[in-house]
């Protein structure tokens, strides 16, 4: 294509043809005209000619679809893990450092019958330092994890780790004062593999994802082995690993039960059936154990004060 600028010249015939001459100029007026004529048609920027009626493919619609999913996904916008971590920040400047024992919130293996205890001690923190350490972590893991897959599942994958590291601590340790919502941190780091594995193909950074999450919990190894050291130094409270075991189990078996998988397809039965199974598992047993337990120590209060109460009456002469 010729620019704008472009001047067409057509040599002269010669003088002996005239009717060569005639016919030429008929011709070059012809091909003048054909050049102006192009030249006065509008130009366009993109070198590539414009196709109409092309039919779309069909791998377009499904990524429309994609985002249109993802943007519906986002409203409302993630509020679990902001009111969760601003709920405990404020427990904490109300409570103070150190959660007194007589606490209505905090975990006591010795009044188990007040249910509300297995989820609230989540509220409570043993120093900034840990309220810091939780709060922080949720927040860079569980926003991103709540803005693809709803509050709705994040808020049942954070509670149901919370439970399962009161129940957790309650089998393993049984005479601990549970504090701290490490249970839940810890479902949320499961849960962030646990959506690696279910949409890995849809990720664009799904192995960056999960390499985050290796690396973190290999520090969070290495700061409980610096811990152990000064525990043996000086008077601190000691972390509950079987929390932070028991809640990343419920947050995997929880989370590949409940998210989403972005290509809209359905995960095998069998990985439905196995998460379902670990976690019942679990939980059953662990209500299970807590109810044997506290019938079996209420049966022997009632019997050794029914024998103090023999004894008593025997020094008294009334036996």
């Amino acid at each position: 294509m010729l620019p704008s600028s472009t001047v067409v010249q057509m040599p002269s015939p010669p003088s002996g043809c005239a009717s060569a001459a005639a016919s030429s100029t008929s011709h070059s007026s012809g091909l003048v005209l054909g050049v102006c004529c192009d030249q006065l048609m509008p130009q366009h920027s993109h070198p590539h000619p414009v196709h109409r009626n092309v039919p779309v493919p069909a791998t377009s619609e499904k990524e429309r679809h994609k985002e249109r999913q993802l943007l519906a996904t986002k409203w409302p916008p993630p509020c679990f893990i902001v009111l969760a971590s601003l709920l405990e920040i404020l427990v904490f400047v109300c409570v103070g450092q150190v959660p007194p024992e007589d606490s209505v919130l905090i975990y006591r293996p010795d009044l188990r019958l007040q249910l509300w205890r297995f989820l609230s001690y989540a509220l409570l923190h043993a120093s900034w330092l840990h309220l810091g350490f939780n709060v922080l972590t949720q927040l860079l893991f569980g926003l991103p994890l709540e803005l693809v897959h709803g509050s709705a599942r994040t808020a049942v994958i954070y509670m149901a780790g919370v439970l399962a590291g009161s129940l957790g601590t309650s089998v393993v340790d049984s005479e601990v004062y549970l504090v701290g919502a490490s249970g839940g941190v810890y479902a949320l780091l499961a849960a962030q593999v646990a959506s690696v594995l279910l949409n890995l193909e849809q990720m664009r950074h799904g192995i960056l994802q999960l390499m985050a999450v290796i690396v973190f919990v290999f520090c969070d190894l290495g700061y409980a082995l610096y811990s152990r050291e000064l525990e043996e130094l000086q008077a601190r409270p000691t972390v509950s690993y079987i929390a932070h075991m028991t809640g990343a189990l419920a947050g995997l078996s929880v989370g590949l039960l409940l998210l989403r998988q972005l290509d809209g397809g359905l995960r095998p039965r069998l990985l439905r059936w196995l998460a379902l199974g670990v976690w019942s598992a679990f939980s059953v047993f662990g209500i299970a154990f807590n109810l044997i337990n506290t019938v079996t120590a209420q049966l022997l209060a009632e019997q050794e004060g029914e024998v103090l109460k023999q004894h008593l009456l025997h020094d008294l002469g009334m036996g």
